[in-house]
């Protein structure tokens, strides 16, 4: 499938199943899968139809759905042997589109053994796509990204997910605020430059393997707490660190013992 056409394809779903409940929901469409951890009848249906499109397509690839996922927990061995695999976050960001927040995305990424070729981040609230092509570049709806410099190399802007680092500093560095507690649209605003670096402690490939191709093709950086570039096949032990650049995620990675 080609690029846009599969874009179009998280767009469509994105109007058929998603967008009609945004702020609709109805209390019996959110389920509770663990504390804290939400799933919605749009999360489902859209899983559904963009995982039938691809298998269709590529009958051959493994497809990581994180719905899929919770009741076939050995999907993820699959995925990480086979030669062409899929990973679908149907609504990433589900928590903020159960609150009403726009600030929710649909994402696919596409591997080739190790590595994450392509990647789609649809926002269907601000109307903006993400897309990525290991080797040709990262693009906002359609415009080429790259990283801006740190405006003060000094005095990055830290955001972390983890919500017990929030008002914690690494070193010197200014204290760390909360991301936009979405993948879908923290990535972006790393490339864009709202941010500098992010720490996760998910390490999910879902959640990351979108993200990771958009940053290292606009110019940064995603890696493990041991200090490993990020590998979409595995699930790195601690969490991730996205860094505007590799200069950046090297001065940030020491002061990781630092924090609570």
């Amino acid at each position: 499938m080609d690029t846009d056409v599969i874009l179009s394809l998280l767009q469509e779903v994105a109007e058929e199943v998603i967008n009609p409940r945004f702020r609709a929901l109805a209390e019996h469409q959110v389920i509770e899968k663990n504390p804290g951890d939400l799933v919605t009848v749009a999360d489902r249906e859209a899983e559904v139809l963009i995982t039938r499109r691809l298998q269709d397509a590529y009958p051959e690839a493994v497809v990581l759905g994180e719905e899929h996922y919770e009741v076939n927990r050995g999907v993820l061995d699959d995925y990480a042997a086979a030669p062409h695999a899929f990973t679908v976050d149907p609504i990433d960001g589900t928590k903020n589109f159960v609150n009403g927040s726009k600030d929710h995305g649909v994402m696919v990424a596409e591997l080739q053994g190790t590595d994450v070729v392509r990647s789609w981040i649809w926002q269907p609230q601000h109307e903006v796509a993400y897309v990525a092509e290991r080797g040709a570049g990262a693009f906002r709806n359609g415009e080429r990204l790259t990283r801006p410099p740190v405006t003060d190399p000094q005095a990055p802007r830290g955001v972390t997910s983890h919500r017990r680092w929030i008002g914690t500093s690494l070193g010197e560095f200014p204290a760390m605020e909360l991301t936009w507690v979405c993948c879908a649209v923290d990535y972006p605003m790393l490339v864009q430059g709202a941010a500098d670096y992010l720490i996760y402690r998910g390490r999910q490939p879902w959640d990351h393997a979108p993200g990771s191709l958009l940053l290292s093709e606009a110019g940064g950086f995603l890696g493990t707490f041991a200090g490993d570039a990020y590998d979409a096949r595995t699930i790195p032990e601690g969490g991730l660190i996205g860094a505007a650049d590799r200069a950046l995620f090297d001065e940030v990675l020491p002061l990781l013992p630092a924090v609570p």
